[in-house]
């Protein structure tokens, strides 16, 4: 399979741009713009619209890396029955929909352009992942491999840039949630603000070199948006 997704049927996308839709499901439409662009999933009902005012840096979205960050990461995972929230995701995501901030996914899955995973089965990773902790407004998904060169694989800055775009947010305004070096990179090319949530395979060089990190993912939602810890949650 060649670097582009396959396109499953041709009608318009509901997008800021002309695109094309590649699949349209039950519960989303995954578009892409061009074969060197992102796909973006965007689910037919999702998260309340950007409500919140920017304050203190407080960001208007929030993008969060896949795997290793919202869901642990299992390598060419193609079953949604392995799908785990990593810990207090969901916690982080309620806190967010509490606070009228939209939250979306920025992730790269070469596996497409390696034809190794089915867009069919991507929308339903997705679909389980969000069944486990909560709506997403956006989906931004990179499908190429290392060696296409394009803009939107992490640390490039497309990815964001895809998401922001649809939730009519700028950049600036936005902040980006990983558990690597890449997904920083991503948002500091983008202008956005990161943070680095590190776990077991996360380098202790990438933690040392983060310009913020927080323990967990409602810590470092409840630094972005001051939102209160859950009785019992973590701390």
């Amino acid at each position: 399979m060649n670097s582009q997704a396959p396109v499953e049927s041709a009608p318009a996308a509901r997008s800021a741009r002309p695109a094309a839709v590649v699949l349209r499901t039950a519960t989303a439409t995954w578009y892409q713009d061009g074969p060197a662009e992102p796909l973006v999933r965007i689910p037919y009902t999702s998260s309340a619209p950007c409500a919140a005012v920017p304050a203190c840096g407080r960001p208007r979205a929030v993008l969060f890396d896949r795997d290793g960050t919202l869901v642990e990461d299992v390598p060419h995972n193609t079953d949604p029955g392995r799908i785990r929230p990593r810990p207090s995701a969901r916690e982080a995501l309620a806190a967010l929909r509490a606070a009228g901030v939209p939250a979306g996914v920025v992730s790269n899955q070469p596996d497409v352009g390696r034809g190794l995973l089915r867009l069919t089965q991507l929308d339903a990773l997705h679909a389980r992942m969000e069944a486990l902790v909560g709506p997403l407004a956006v989906t931004a998904v990179c499908p190429h491999r290392p060696q296409d060169g394009c803009g939107c694989r992490k640390p490039e800055p497309g990815l964001v840039f895809a998401a922001c775009r649809v939730l009519g947010v700028r950049p600036p305004e936005t902040a980006v949630v990983g558990d690597i070096a890449a997904d920083l990179g991503a948002a500091h090319r983008a202008g956005a603000t990161g943070v680095l949530v590190p776990n077991t395979a996360t380098r202790a060089a990438e933690t040392r070199a983060a310009p913020r990190t927080a323990a967990h993912l409602a810590a470092a939602v409840r630094a972005l948006v001051g939102a209160p810890a859950r009785p019992g949650g973590p701390t």
